[in-house]
Parts: C-alpha cells; structure tokens; sequence
C-alpha cells in the first residue's frame, strides 16, 4: 500500500515533483496539492489531474478532508514559508521534507546521510548546488581530511524563479554549512552563478577541494570513491554525471591557501567537473539544478514510505 504525501508550494519545483509522484512512484501517492495562488499552473495541472487542491497554505491543508491520511509533507516554498507552514503542520505529527533552504532540520543528502536521519521529524534538502555537490566533498573527504573546500553551481537564469531569487543569501550560507557538517570540510564555501546564456544552458557545478596527501595511491583511491559517489547518485538522478576525469594537481609552493585551509599543510587541489541535466518531467531539461532536488526528495520520501509501511506492517 502506498503512502499518502502532499506538497507545498505550487511552483516549478513543487509541480515537478507532484508529476515525478504520480509518474514513476510506487511508494507514495498524492493526497494533495497546495498553493496560495488560486491561478497557478501547479494548482490547475493538480485538479486535472484529480490531486485534491487548496490555495489557502497550510491552513487550508490541514482543513482538507483526507488531511489525516497524509503522512509526508514535502515544502517546495522558501525559507521564510516553511518556518511558518513547519509551526502551522507540528501539532500534526506530519513527516516534513523540506526543500528550501530554511534547514529547520538536519541536513540531508540521500548518497551521503540519509540512513543517519531518517527518523527526523523535518528533514532539509540543503540546497540544489548542495545536493550536487556535497555528495563530491564527502567522497574526498572519507579519503583523506579536506581543509577547505569550495563549491560553484552554475545555473540557467531562465530556471532560477522568484523562490530561488528570494533565497539567493540563504542558499550560499546553508550549502556552505553543509559542506562542512556532511561534506565533512573543515571549512566550505558556496558560489552561485546565474547564467544569461541563450538558449540556456543546464546545470554546471564545480568542486574544488584542498588535501594535505601526496601520496600518488592516496589520489587514486580518491578518484575511486568520487566515480563510486557520483554512480550512488545518478542512482536517483539519472542526468547527474561527471563532465571530465577527476583532477589532482600540485599545489605551488607559492600559492598562499594558507588563509583558505586555516593554516592547514596543503599539497594538492582535487578538481571535480559535474552536469546536471533534468528529467524534463515537468521543467525543461536544462533546469537540472530544480531536478535535483525533487529527485533527491522523492529518493527521501520513498525511504520514510518504507518506515511507515513497516510500522503498518507490525500494527496488522
């Protein structure tokens, strides 16, 4: 039997994952859609659909009828929203899968975590450059220690929305937190770029991380683990892959990084080339930095799906 979810927020990123629901799951189901602009495309498309509908927020989710069936709210809103619509939806017991930036919640990237946080109440998606990258810091970083690493996500302007626009400081801040509490870097630095460019390009993103080993078999090993990470990840977001090899370079004596590793001995620099292109299963293919992020979110649904199942299963 599957899981009844609803999502908030009837925008490009909240429609695209109503469609990757109803399309390829079979844990979850859609018990509804909500929004606060009784003209979206969201809404309409949800009541074709027959996904029951509300534009009054969570307020008007909660009055729905079937409000008690649904176990998992996943929030596509902003930071702002979600601090309001988590206090509306906590006397509820709702799971919550939080898709802004807001990190009420522990940081969650499904290669790196997911395991360690699934019996939070409110799990965050971090953002969509973290969910690309992180993943690339974490695969270095259980190789050897990472005094500093630094990631630059390159998007199509024509994907970024008012939501992503909106939380443009708090995507830098809450990705380079979390490059640090899963990437596991000591220190980590976040950079978006929004690009102009016609037709629009998809999703690029750059990882650059600073290590301390020489050791030729050191680098090796971790250019195994990032093709292994990157592989864990396209397992759920099948346009995610690598760009070009793996790069581990000498760093010049001469180069002062001392100020980015904190003081940290650094030899070489490992470089890492992503692309992220999108499904296309509701936004253009281009926009793989909203893909991401749905994908990586219905990857988090579907596992509490099966907590939930088994937890019916032991009351039977």
């Amino acid at each position: 039997m599957s899981v009844k979810v609803a999502v908030v927020g009837s925008g490009n990123i909240g429609t695209d994952l109503m469609i990757k629901v109803l399309r390829t799951s079979k844990a979850l189901e859609m018990g509804a859609m909500v929004g606060i602009d009784p003209a979206s495309d969201g809404l309409a498309r949800a009541a074709r659909l027959g996904v029951p509908t509300t534009h009054h927020g969570a307020d008007g989710l909660v009055a729905l009828a079937g409000f008690d069936e649904i176990e998992i709210v996943f929030d596509a809103t902003s930071a702002g929203a979600h601090k309001a619509n988590a206090a509306a939806l906590a006397p509820y017991g709702k799971r919550l899968v939080d898709l802004t930036p807001a990190a009420l919640g522990p940081f969650v990237v499904p290669a790196v975590n997911l395991d360690d946080n699934l019996a939070a109440g409110n799990l965050n998606m971090v953002t969509c450059g973290g969910q690309a990258t992180i993943p690339v810091v974490a695969a270095v970083s259980r190789v050897t220690p990472v005094p500093y690493a630094e990631i630059v996500a390159s998007i199509a302007a024509r994907s970024a929305g008012p939501g992503t626009r909106a939380n443009i400081d708090e995507f830098t801040e809450t990705t380079s937190h979390a490059i640090e509490t899963v990437g596991g870097a000591a220190r980590g630095k976040a950079i978006i770029i929004l690009n102009p460019a016609e037709p629009p390009l998809i999703m690029r993103d750059t990882v650059l991380c600073l290590i301390g080993d020489p050791d030729p078999a050191v680098h090796e090993e971790i250019r195994a683990s990032v093709h292994a990470m990157v592989a864990a990840v396209a397992d759920y977001v099948p346009g995610y892959r690598l760009k070009q090899d793996v790069q581990v370079t000498p760093v010049p004596p001469d180069q002062p990084l001392w100020t980015l590793a904190g003081g940290a001995a650094v030899t070489h620099q490992v470089s890492v080339f992503l692309e992220v292109e999108g499904a296309a299963h509701y936004l253009p293919a281009y926009a793989g930095n909203l893909d991401i992020m749905t994908s990586a979110a219905l990857r988090v649904g579907e596992r509490i799906a099966g907590q939930v199942a088994q937890r019916r299963g032991a009351r039977v």
